[in-house]
């Protein structure tokens, strides 16, 4: 019999939570009951995109997106849309149709995203090494091993304009070349999966969803620089990104993508997985490679850079997931197919992890250069309630950036002028209820929490903006340059990112929202949320 269904379960980390396994289990026993089970296949695939709907599924060929679906759903699911063909509306998936914004739909649209990084996630089950392959995975691989040398990997990378998608929006191409150059054996790719930003899921997602483009793109780069071992840091966490890391990595090698002379060829290449242990600032490379190296995680001094002296003191590769995800379609398209996506200097599409006040948060993928108003309003479906306040872009460490940016482009260069990045790729929309102060507390906290307490300024620092923002109330408004001006020194003198980024959020408040920041020294709130407890000053110490 011919199937004329297939029904895909998004199977993420969050899903799982909100019983994803439970519903699957319920559809399969439902149409084995209605005799169905030769006809209508239950699959499992990575994340769907939301983040916030419980379980997701499609329907194929319809298309047809379910959301915060329970097992008690199924009957009437089977029984309605399965056998009757009458979708069942109230489950529907809100339309994320970019300009669009309606309350149901018979169809998720992602056409409008140009995906490069989650082709396959949500299509494929990423426990399926053959289903990869059947997509087209690994011939990228085969590519780089029997018809390029390493320099021409390495020229392609440069020429399709590939920038760090970590934060930094560093050249690939050039930081690989510099590790091919540097002397030193043997040498080593690291993948960054160490993903600890609040808001922040896109890698998890990735790995989740399609282990093996990870691992295409790491094998490539090994290739490409002369290293024959590479290793993935990721978030403790993680779970099913580790459980799904580890039986990509054994079906790879049993397929024979890793291991001794791959393809036939005199290339060696293998990778193994290291969990981390909760701390933000080993998101930063030299700090992971303190911790790959089992010492506590705290940043080194540079230069020497990673590429010539990086995980025990031999040249070093470190990208994060969604960059070396990006590497296996360069190498099968060509340079100049990946740059007819985004804009001149930032190619490409990025992804984005969307949350807060929308409609559709979740994960999306759209070209370089798209502006913040076309990803709320088009992709995200437009705000919940209220209005559009506040986005923070780049994670807890971006800019809080208002109305006036909604239509600056969302690439490297275009955000330079307001002092914000792309950095982690969370999107925080905020609506008018909530309160600037509020925000900063939050972000001020987060660093206080994760500083290393290596250097004094950093140490200190986040000590006293703590103080100072949680006891803003009757202290005067020019607390308000006080606070800007401690994030200054802080930028000037910590020794690494993690005290260098609270100007970021800290001064884009003051410049949007100052007036609404100096209200709360005179004890008042427009948004009727906070209360002006005095908060106890914690000692700051300085050694």
């Amino acid at each position: 019999m011919i199937v004329r269904t297939h029904i895909l379960i998004g199977i993420d980390a969050s899903s799982i939570l909100a019983g994803a396994r439970d519903v699957m289990q319920a559809l399969i026993k439902e149409i084995e009951k209605r005799g169905l089970q030769e006809e209508i296949k239950v699959l499992e695939t990575g994340s769907l995109g939301s983040s916030t709907d419980g379980v997701v599924m499609v329907v194929y060929p319809e298309g047809i997106y379910y959301r915060n679906v329970k097992p008690e759903d199924v009957p009437v699911i089977v029984e309605e849309h399965l056998l009757k063909g009458r979708p069942v509306r109230r489950l529907m998936m809100p339309s994320v149709t970019p300009g669009v914004v309606t309350k149901e739909t018979t169809k998720f649209d992602v056409s409008k995203q140009p995906r490069i990084v989650l082709k396959n996630v949500g299509i494929i089950n990423p426990e399926s090494i053959e289903e990869y392959i059947g997509v087209g995975g690994y011939e990228a691989l085969g590519k780089a091993l029997l018809e390029m040398t390493p320099q021409d990997v390495i020229q392609e990378i440069k020429s399709s304009g590939l920038r760090g998608r970590g934060g930094a929006g560093f050249p690939t191409g050039l930081k690989w070349e510099l590790a091919y150059k540097a002397k030193g054996s043997p040498k080593y790719i690291i993948c960054n999966a160490d993903e600890g930003e609040p808001g922040t899921f896109k890698d998890r997602l990735i790995l989740e969803g399609d282990p093996h483009k990870t691992i295409e793109g790491m094998i490539i780069a090994g290739y490409a620089v002369g290293a024959n071992r590479g290793y993935i840091y990721v978030r403790g966490e993680y779970e099913l990104s580790i459980e799904r890391l580890e039986k990509a990595l054994s079906q790879a090698r049993e397929y024979g993508f890793l291991g001794e002379n791959i393809f036939g060829t005199d290339f060696s290449f293998d990778i193994y997985i290291k969990k981390g242990a909760g701390a933000y600032i080993c998101g930063e490379e030299t700090a992971l490679i303190e911790s790959l190296e089992g010492k506590r995680g705290e940043p080194r001094f540079k230069p020497p850079y990673p590429t010539d002296a990086g995980l025990w003191g031999k040249p070093t590769v470190i990208n994060n997931v969604e960059t070396l995800a990006n590497v296996p379609s360069i190498i099968q398209n060509g340079a100049s197919w990946f740059r007819s996506f985004g804009t001149e200097k930032s190619p490409g599409t990025k992804v984005y992890s969307i949350l807060g006040h929308i409609v559709n948060a979740g994960l999306i993928e759209v070209p370089m250069g798209v502006t913040l108003r076309e990803i709320i309003y088009g992709y995200g479906g437009g705000m919940r309630s209220g209005k559009f306040k506040i986005a923070q872009i780049g994670g807890t460490a971006g800019a809080l950036l208002g109305e006036d940016a909604l239509d600056i482009p969302m690439d490297f260069d275009s955000l330079k002028p307001l002092n914000a990045t792309l950095g982690s790729g969370a999107i925080l929309i905020m609506d008018d209820s909530t309160c600037i102060v509020e925000v900063l507390k939050s972000v001020v906290a987060f660093f206080k929490r994760e500083s290393c307490g290596k250097c004094t300024p950093c140490r200190a620092g986040v000590s006293k903006l703590y103080n100072m923002v949680n006891n803003i109330h009757g202290s005067g408004p020019e607390i308000v340059d006080k606070i800007l001006e401690i994030s200054t020194y802080m930028q000037q003198t910590s020794f690494c990112a993690l005290g260098q980024s609270p100007i970021m959020p800290v001064s884009s408040a003051v410049k949007y929202f100052k007036d609404e920041i100096i209200e709360h020294t005179c004890g008042e709130c427009r948004t009727g949320r906070c209360h002006f407890e005095k908060v106890p000053e914690e000692l700051e110490l300085v050694v």
